[in-house]
């Protein structure tokens, strides 16, 4: 039978994560869709020696990283593109209190497609022979490191190749475009392997800026790229990519890109942003309060808000949302 999987971004991570855990998320372009909300929520619930893996780096992982969340990371790319290196991430590792195990961003991806199959390794012809294979953060008195992209034999040509780990995390936070209360989620815009870690992480709790009918789901069945059979909870958060980019609802808000990124530069900065940007809201209307109700407005005027348009008659309001997070699961707990 059918249920409802709403649930609150708080409950979502007071049942779903736990110190020490592996977590995935970034499996999107530093400016693009990124579950950051969910980010600020492990902070706000003190989340401590995170197992990071984003297949490239986004402000949620500079974000946990320069907050000191973040133990280790695994990453195909640092940097937050035009809006420069990023400070939190960088500063987390020249300290030392972040461990980071580079790969490409491709090998990020077969490492992901590995686990979504249940390979036991990746066949691997990229990142051979250079420091990404030869180094490991992981292993820093090993060279060359033996268990990093260990060298394995094509058993048909005899050719000598790499063999990458396939990556099965405990805990994929997944920003979606639109989902339905059952699980099903349409990503507009570049998935950036969204589908693969769907399938490789152990749980996945979706973040979605909008809720919509499941008629809308059943209506566009081609475009349902992570279905409900995968996925534990769908949290609704409008601007849950903010400052991201959400293809379709909104832009980059590039001025705190470049804001946020100057804060996490430094301990002082870090506090200032953690202060007023993770505990300065409540709920979902203090967030978009705090955002800014005209810099919300802005943002949503973006020039690619015509792909939206075809799911708009199935858009749930608020108030529908809500009574629908009041649904009941077959054991009889209600989730809110």
């Amino acid at each position: 039978m059918s249920y409802s999987k709403l649930i609150s971004l708080a409950e979502a991570v007071r049942r779903h994560t736990r110190d020490g855990q592996q977590y995935a998320s970034g499996a999107a372009l530093p400016v693009g869709s990124d579950a950051v909300v969910f980010g600020r929520e492990l902070l706000r619930q003190g989340r401590r020696d995170l197992h990071a893996i984003f297949h490239c780096s986004t402000q949620q992982l500079n974000l946990l990283a320069a907050a000191g969340a973040v133990a280790r990371v695994e990453c195909g790319f640092s940097g937050l593109e035009v809006f420069g290196f990023a400070n939190g991430l960088r500063r987390a590792v020249e300290e030392g209190r972040t461990v980071l195990e580079d790969y490409s961003n491709l090998s990020m991806a077969l490492r992901l497609l590995g686990g979504a199959m249940n390979w036991p390794f990746v066949p691997a012809t990229v990142n051979i022979g250079s420091d990404l294979q030869y180094r490991s953060a992981f292993a820093p008195d090993e060279h060359p490191a033996r268990h990093k992209i260990p060298a394995v034999a094509d058993p048909f040509s005899g050719r000598e190749i790499g063999a990458l780990s396939p990556l099965r995390p405990a805990l994929a936070g997944i920003h979606v475009s639109l989902a339905d209360p059952l699980g099903n989620a349409i990503m507009l815009g570049t998935e950036w392997s969204r589908f693969e870690l769907s399938r490789a992480a152990q749980k996945v709790i979706l973040v979605a800026d909008a809720i919509v009918d499941t008629a809308c789901m059943r209506q566009f069945p081609n475009l349902v790229r992570i279905p409900d059979v995968v996925v534990e909870a769908v949290v609704w958060w409008p601007f849950g990519a903010w400052p991201q980019a959400s293809p379709g609802l909104y832009d980059a808000d590039e001025e705190h890109m470049k804001s946020m990124n100057q804060a996490l530069a430094t301990e002082e900065g870090t506090a200032a942003y953690l202060k007023r940007f993770v505990e300065g809201y409540s709920d979902v209307p203090s967030y978009l309060d705090l955002i800014g109700r005209d810099r919300v407005r802005q943002l949503a005027q973006t020039s690619t808000a015509f792909l939206i348009d075809p799911f708009r008659r199935w858009l749930q309001t608020p108030a529908e949302i809500t009574a629908l997070s009041a649904s009941c699961s077959p054991a009889g707990e209600v989730y809110r």
